[in-house]
């Protein structure tokens, strides 16, 4: 009898854990599939009119303040798209939670040292998750119409959370390049779209609101 019920109850946790699967399984391929017609090629994204900002989300800054490899990708392409005249302003957004871990004054200065001009650039200093970047960048910058610049494995969720908040978003993956790590990144993306799935649906505000600085004005009222 304890045999019966052991299998039994071995089988019962073996029927969740595999529906749990399935289940984190088909929310991840759902983003994806909701956002895959909005995943832009550069030719495609030269034919955009009216974007009032490439968004470009942050990453791993290293220890002398210099952007890591993931980083200093999104920069390119975004700086790429600017210099096409796709967007008149760049966003970006990232974590400068600490004194000493600082996304978005790295990004600026990388963009400024490849000749924008620091009124065409927004720091979002509180873009703590993909989801926050997008409903700061709706709520602070009051943003309608963007362009946003991650990795591909990336991309799908971001451009997902805008749009279910309500943004024209549009996706512009940098280079398509294997990273260290990247399985591991993989496998927690897929988590990542499950979970951000249920925060489009509750619609939880982001760590920090605060006044607007619309992204058509100066961007050097983001400084700080």
């Amino acid at each position: 009898m304890k045999r019966i019920w052991l299998r039994r109850a071995v089988l019962g946790i073996l029927i969740f854990g595999l529906c749990c699967v399935g289940f984190v399984l088909g929310v991840s391929g759902y983003v994806k599939h909701q956002a895959a017609d909005y995943l832009l090629s550069r030719e495609a994204a030269a034919g955009l009119e009216d974007v009032d900002c490439i968004l470009i989300l942050g990453c791993g800054v290293r220890a002398d303040g210099s952007p890591s490899l993931m980083l200093r990708d999104r920069l390119d392409m975004g700086l790429r798209l600017y210099e096409a005249g796709i967007a008149p302003k760049l966003l970006m957004s990232g974590d400068h939670s600490r004194t000493d871990y600082d996304e978005v004054n790295t990004m600026k200065d990388y963009a400024m040292a490849a000749g924008v001009p620091s009124e065409d650039v927004f720091m979002d200093h509180a873009g703590f998750s993909t989801y926050e970047s997008m409903y700061r960048a709706r709520d602070i910058f009051c943003a309608e119409k963007i362009v946003i610049v991650s990795q591909g494995y990336h991309l799908s969720r971001a451009v997902y959370d805008a749009r279910a908040l309500g943004l024209d978003a549009y996706g512009m993956a940098a280079e398509d390049i294997r990273y260290a790590g990247q399985f591991m990144r993989d496998l927690r993306e897929i988590l990542a779209r499950c979970k951000d799935f249920f925060y489009c649906l509750l619609r939880p505000e982001p760590t920090f609101l605060g006044e607007t600085i619309p992204v058509s004005g100066n961007g050097d009222l983001s400084n700080g």
